[in-house]
Formats: C-alpha cells, sequence, structure tokens
C-alpha cells in the first residue's frame, strides 16, 4: 500500500491566508494540516508518500524534503494544469506502479486511526476501492453516496442540485430517516483507477471530476466498498472552520 496526497491548489476560500502558503500548509494546532495527514498514513504502516503539489510547490516540498524526517519516502509531481480531481492523481502513476494506494485530499482531517480502518476494509473482499463517507453534510457541497445491504456503493452523485435532490427522494434512492452519505474526500484505489481517469471528459464545471471516474469503475462491474468515517472529520474549507480547530485545541 502506497499514498497519494492531493496538494496543489490555492485554496482561494482561504483568502489572504494563501497568499503566501498553500492551503494543505496552513497550521492546526502548530502543525501543517499536511502533516497530520501524513502522521494519520504513516500510523497504518504505510510509508512511501507522494504528494501532488501545484500553487507554491516549493513550500510543500522543501518542508517535508524526502520524508526521512518522519521515517517516510516521499517523492512529489506537479500537476501544472489544475483541471481537476479527476486528472490530479495521475501525476503519481508512475511511482505507484501495480500497487493499491490511499487517496486524500491535502485539507481533509480525520482521526489517525481512520486509515488502517480503511486499509482493513479494502481487505474484507476482492476490492477496486473503498470510498469513506460521513452523514450529516450539505450534500449540495460534494458527492451524495449510495450503498447496498453489505455497504458496497452503487451510486455516486457529485453535487446535486436541489431539483436532483427532490428527484432522489420521489423515484426512492433517497429514504426518509436514512443518512445521505456524503462523500468523505479520501479513498484507497487499485491502479485500475487510471483506466478511468484516461477516458474522462469535462464535466458542466469544465473539470475532470474524480466521481466520474468512479461511476466509470461501478459501471465496468467493479466493486467499491464504503467506510463511514468514525469521530472526526473536518474539511479545512474557509477560514471559519480553521479558526473553529484552533478554538478546539485551546
Amino acid at each position: 500500500m502506497k499514498a497519494v496526497i492531493l496538494a496543489a491548489g490555492k485554496g482561494t476560500r482561504m483568502k489572504e491566508l494563501t497568499n503566501e502558503l498553500p492551503k494543505p500548509m496552513l497550521c492546526v494546532q502548530g502543525k501543517p494540516i499536511l502533516e497530520h495527514i501524513l502522521a494519520g498514513i504513516l500510523a497504518a504502516g504505510v510509508r512511501e508518500i507522494f504528494i501532488v503539489t501545484g500553487y507554491r510547490a516549493e513550500t510543500i516540498e522543501q518542508y517535508f524534503g524526502d520524508g526521512a524526517k518522519w521515517g517516510a519516502r516521499i517523492s512529489y509531481g506537479r500537476q501544472l494544469v489544475l483541471d481537476g480531481t479527476g486528472k490530479a492523481p495521475e501525476v503519481a502513476q508512475e511511482f505507484l506502479g501495480a500497487s493499491p494506494f490511499i487517496l486524500t485530499y491535502g485539507d481533509i482531517l480525520v482521526k489517525p486511526e481512520t486509515y488502517a480502518q480503511m486499509i482493513h476494509r479494502f481487505n474484507e473482499d476482492y476490492f477496486s476501492g473503498v470510498i469513506t463517507v460521513t452523514p450529516g453534510e450539505d450534500v449540495t457541497k460534494g458527492g451524495l453516496n449510495f450503498f447496498d445491504e453489505k455497504f458496497c456503493l452503487t451510486r455516486l452523485v457529485e453535487k446535486p442540485t436541489p431539483v436532483q435532490i427532490e428527484e432522489l427522494r420521489h423515484s426512492g434512492w433517497l429514504k426518509p430517516g436514512q443518512p445521505a452519505w456524503y462523500n468523505a474526500g479520501i479513498y484507497i484505489f487499485k491502479p485500475s483507477l487510471f483506466e478511468f481517469t484516461a477516458k474522462l471528459e469535462k464535466s458542466p464545471r469544465g473539470e475532470y471530476e474524480l466521481t466520474d471516474a468512479v461511476n466509470a469503475l461501478l459501471a465496468a462491474h467493479h466493486k467499491i466498498a464504503g467506510l463511514e468515517i468514525q469521530g472526526r472529520w473536518v474539511d479545512v474549507r474557509d477560514p471559519e472552520v480553521l479558526a473553529s480547530l484552533e478554538k478546539q485545541s485551546s
């Protein structure tokens, strides 16, 4: 198992906080967000890590270096055109070879044991991947996931509009009293993912969407396991979230 962290974006919603730093390097409780993520991945026994950089890439590369300080082996690659999450993992394709890999965005904070739980779930069956979810978030801001009785993924709807949500209720996909599963942005994939990212077309938002590749995997009868994240899950999306994390530590 290897790991890929997507850390190429600027994080424009952070306003002036990211004038000098890429968002994953903003500090939470005295350490960059990215360092918290790295610690969790290492705690799961994964040592070979690839960081996809872009905006102010050198800040990340200089801070983490080759990873020896953390007992990791860190490689880097730059996403030169920020054209969506669907193409970003391809930067790491050569590094990954035939290895399955954890894939996470560089601004998602979870309890360190989450990554080990994901690997355990991945090993339970012959899965092509694991997708993590959390209930109670606004699904119009991310992905809405549907699962079968074994908690394997059956469908993923990216940023559904209120009209789409109503249609999903009407057609029985969204059932009263059941959680709406929000895509938590941390995955495990086999390298077969790249067969599908290679065929992606831009979404109506003008970007290549990772979730389109996940739906293509499903359409080709790949099994993808779901896993509910236990405990903390934070998308550090704006200055207010960042400030609230600092308050929790004091």
